[in-house]
């Protein structure tokens, strides 16, 4: 499967928030972390590998990755929270819906998560057409 990323034309995307979530000053979660960033996006972020790769006539660039989310976004994410139904006890959550929102921006995308009933559920609210859920 990583192979299969690494070959891909765009990057595989981890969004800001969701670093931010993960993140944690343990040399071991650190590395690891750092070694699979080297293959993937932070959209918008200066330091971070563009989306798309390289072809023999230049880069081109993923309009979902270079706009970001406007309002409407954040106010469709903040409706979208009052209208799902994750796991009982469980309470909306933002950043999961703000990776939902951009996977069904991008199309034909796939989203790797450890909690992907509640990643269904949201995508279940924004309905899109051609989004795929892999539990990890």
């Amino acid at each position: 499967m990583h192979e299969g990323l690494r070959a891909a034309p765009h990057r595989a995307l981890v969004l800001g928030p969701v670093l931010a979530q993960v993140w944690r000053p343990h040399p071991a979660l650190v590395h690891m972390i750092s070694g699979a960033l080297k293959d993937c996006s932070v959209p918008q972020s200066r330091a971070s590998e563009p989306p798309m790769r390289e072809t023999r006539v230049g880069r081109p660039e993923c309009i979902a990755c270079a706009t970001g989310p406007d309002l409407a976004d954040w106010r469709r994410i903040g409706t979208a929270q009052g209208h799902a139904a994750p796991a009982p006890k469980k309470r909306p959550d933002a950043v999961d819906l703000w990776v939902a929102l951009a996977a069904a921006r991008h199309g034909s995308a796939v989203i790797f998560t450890s909690d992907p009933d509640d990643i269904r559920a949201y995508l279940a609210v924004l309905n899109p057409p051609d989004v795929l859920v892999v539990a990890v």
